[in-house]
């Protein structure tokens, strides 16, 4: 089967950082930004976070919208989204909330490494699906899974190594990038993406496809695959 088509949503500071480092949660967009991001999870089959967003957030990763509840059940789809976590270590709680809210798509997926499979034991059985990846391409191994499942389309919401991961594997279709006005500029908070090697480098210009003023946050939509047309200056 082929493998889903990923869009990456993230709301960033205007210094480029997705949270502080306060313990209680920073909410960077506004609700004009939280229904278009509800409303992409509704076009999409399953939802990925990494286990550090599971752990600091807890989220449900529900769609909020009864409206659309109801529209993707008419079509004979889940009401929710098919939730997806990856942990590399195993350290990942079977309290966390996207366990036990909302889960009419199925047990959620949790990926991890054999070692990780190894120190989550017979933890999470009762609230997950755990599938241990031995392929060398992680990633892809992941992608090609969920594609096997029947995922379709796949929203990516975090953290900053999961975004990392997907963008330096040239992995992402599809980048929605959400402006807010705040500077965090806390030397230990978390950033969009990690030091990595990006595919073309520091001179690739991703594909623009458009920019959306919702009150005060911008939202950017871009093609990491693609590069745009013409080139500055030429």
């Amino acid at each position: 089967m082929p493998r889903p088509f990923v869009t990456l949503s993230v709301a960033v500071s205007l210094d480029g950082y997705i949270d502080d480092t306060i313990p209680e949660r920073l909410y960077l967009s506004n609700d004009r930004d939280f229904d278009g991001v509800d409303m992409l999870r509704a076009e999409c089959d399953a939802i990925l976070i990494g286990a550090e967003t599971v752990r600091r957030d807890n989220p449900r990763l529900w769609l909020r919208s009864a409206e659309r509840r109801a529209a993707r059940a008419a079509s004979g789809k889940p009401e929710n989204l098919l939730k997806v976590t990856v942990t590399r270590s195993g350290d990942i709680s079977p309290d966390a909330k996207m366990f036990h809210h909302h889960i009419d798509a199925g047990k959620p997926l949790v990926y991890t490494t054999t070692e990780g499979a190894e120190k989550i034991g017979d933890r999470l059985d009762v609230v997950a699906r755990v599938i241990a990846i031995t392929d060398q391409d992680f990633w892809g191994a992941v992608l090609d899974d969920l594609g096997d499942r029947g995922v379709e389309r796949l929203i990516v919401e975090g953290g900053t190594h999961i975004h990392t991961a997907f963008l330096e594997a040239g992995l992402a279709d599809e980048l929605r990038f959400a402006v807010a006005p705040l500077l965090i500029g806390q030397r230990d908070a978390p950033r969009f993406v990690n030091p990595a090697e990006f595919p073309g480098g520091s001179r690739r210009r991703l594909e623009f496809l458009d920019a959306t003023v919702l009150d005060d946050v911008v939202v950017l939509r871009y093609r990491p695959k693609n590069t745009s047309a013409v080139a500055p200056g030429s």
